[in-house]
């Protein structure tokens, strides 16, 4: 695509407690530059180090998080709740940024299906974006599993209302042959004319290297979520009583773990000597994953297909939270297929987990499954199609 012809794109995206949005958003936002678009990729959560984005640009909001998963409360990066001044400055730069950018697309990653909290910027620049006169193609850009609620029907339908309202399309970053977004959302065939499934988001690019000590060592991980310790310590509690005791257990304790937390689990593994090692996150992780013995983790939507993308024997633990659903639906169509093993929160022990362990190791290696992992590709194209049928 040439430089005149290129389409603009920008994507927000808003990460509250994890960096899995956002990490997501970052993969599908290099697929795009890589493939000719201009994009600005604009992130509304706290920054994170070392995010890979290739050609796309990267803004950052003054950052906000919640304060837990209720998702109720939001705070500034000093830790004070946001007041109404502040929402109205993070809005006007939002719109600002718009305005400037003048994009082709406009993507919000989960909104309407989500991130009901920031209405306050969201609504605004949508508002502008119906109502300006080079209209963009507005597109959410959606995980295929929604959160359950206990006002799931009411919230349904608002999501709708507001889809209907604003969006032109929303891209399902999934494989409808194995989680149709019907699952999660009881409209989706009232937009299924304007529901384009991409396939799933993981990243195609080679894995960084890692040492020979990644060959047969377990891997315990908590990924970029804000709630793996318990199965982190969990795990190295576990860890004497399970048949690869012998091996190397590599311990990645988060993106920027406390220094508190470091210590801790290392007090942990201190029977382990020099068997078990505990570190922050590092780039090597898909490596890793392709050459260890086992993997145990969470379930997020980024670690679980990675681990399908390395074909790893892997035990996970699906958050649940706050009545959280997703990684549990997920995960359990993948252990009835015999992918994964599994142990659910509610029952996770040392005993348990050992025991999980050892059903992974005696069982032959799955066949990897044959679902769809093209969805940046997917993505990039999609949007291109959709900018350049604009007439500006």
């Amino acid at each position: 695509m040439s430089a005149a012809a290129r389409r603009r794109v920008l994507l927000y995206v808003q990460h509250l407690l994890g960096i899995g949005h956002l990490r997501r958003s970052a993969i599908i936002a290099r697929a795009c530059a890589a493939a000719g678009l201009d994009v600005m990729l604009v992130s509304g959560g706290t920054p994170v180090p070392g995010l890979e984005l290739g050609e796309a640009r990267l803004v950052q909001l003054p950052p906000t998080v919640a304060t837990d998963a209720s998702f109720k409360v939001l705070v500034d990066e000093d830790g004070r709740p946001v007041d109404d001044a502040w929402k109205a400055r993070r809005r006007d730069r939002l719109l600002d940024l718009w305005r400037r950018f003048q994009p082709h697309a406009l993507v919000t990653e989960l909104y309407p299906f989500g991130r009901r909290l920031m209405r306050f910027e969201l609504v605004p620049l949508l508002e502008a974006a119906t109502g300006a006169a080079q209209r963009p193609v507005i597109v959410c850009s959606a995980r295929d599993v929604l959160q359950d609620n206990d006002d799931n029907a009411p919230r349904a339908q608002k999501m709708l209302q507001a889809f209907e309202r604003y969006f032109d399309w929303v891209l399902v970053h999934g494989d409808p042959a194995f989680i149709p977004f019907e699952r999660t959302f009881p409209h989706a065939t009232r937009i299924a004319t304007r529901t384009a499934y991409t396939g799933y988001v993981v990243d195609q690019a080679p894995a960084d290297a890692c040492g020979d000590d990644a060959d047969g060592e377990v891997l315990v991980s908590a990924g970029g979520g804000a709630f793996g310790a318990a199965v982190l310590e969990t795990a190295l509690r576990a860890r004497p009583a399970t048949v690869l005791a012998d091996r190397l257990w590599r311990v990645r304790a988060g993106v920027d773990p406390a220094p508190g937390s470091i210590a801790a689990l290392r007090r942990l593994a201190a029977d382990g000597g020099d068997r078990v090692i505990v570190e922050p996150n590092q780039p090597d992780f898909r490596s890793r994953l392709r050459r260890c013995a086992l993997s145990i983790s969470q379930a997020g939507y980024n670690t679980l297909l990675e681990t399908l993308q390395a074909n790893a024997r892997a035990v996970m633990v699906p958050y649940v939270g706050r009545k959280e659903t997703e990684q549990t639906l997920r995960a359990r169509l993948l252990a009835e297929r015999g992918t994964i093993d599994i142990v659910e929160e509610a029952t996770l022990n040392p005993e348990t987990l050992a025991a999980a362990i050892e059903r992974a190791v005696r069982r032959p290696r799955a066949a990897q499954l044959a679902i769809d992992m093209n969805g940046a590709a997917r993505s990039a194209a999609l949007l291109i199609e959709w900018t350049r049928a604009l007439d500006w």
